[in-house]
């Protein structure tokens, strides 16, 4: 294969990869205003923000579920590193309605 071949063909995954991106940052905002909407349920019960029980819930789960070929490491600390952001959101007040 020629290095300009090879080029072409990793350009066509590379558009793939870049509009699969674009679908994770989607979901992953999309996760983040749920997790303002729980943040704020929690403030106004004067409930605790951190839950480490949920958080190690949600990341053993993702770990079970997870067909390859990322490794179940892998997939724990993605799933820690989003915890630790959706748990920054909660924190976030969210701004008063006028």
């Amino acid at each position: 294969m020629t290095e300009a071949a090879a080029r072409a063909e990793m350009g066509k995954f590379r558009t793939q990869i870049d509009n699969i991106d674009v679908e994770i940052l989607g979901l992953l905002n999309l996760r983040g205003v749920i997790a303002q909407e729980i943040g704020g349920i929690k403030r106004r019960a004067s409930l605790p923000i951190v839950e480490m029980g949920r958080e190690r819930q949600v990341v053993a789960n993702m770990v079970e579920r997870n067909g390859g070929p990322l490794p179940p490491d892998s997939v724990e600390r993605i799933f820690q590193a989003i915890m630790i952001e959706m748990r920054n959101l909660q924190c976030t007040p969210e701004p008063e309605a006028s």
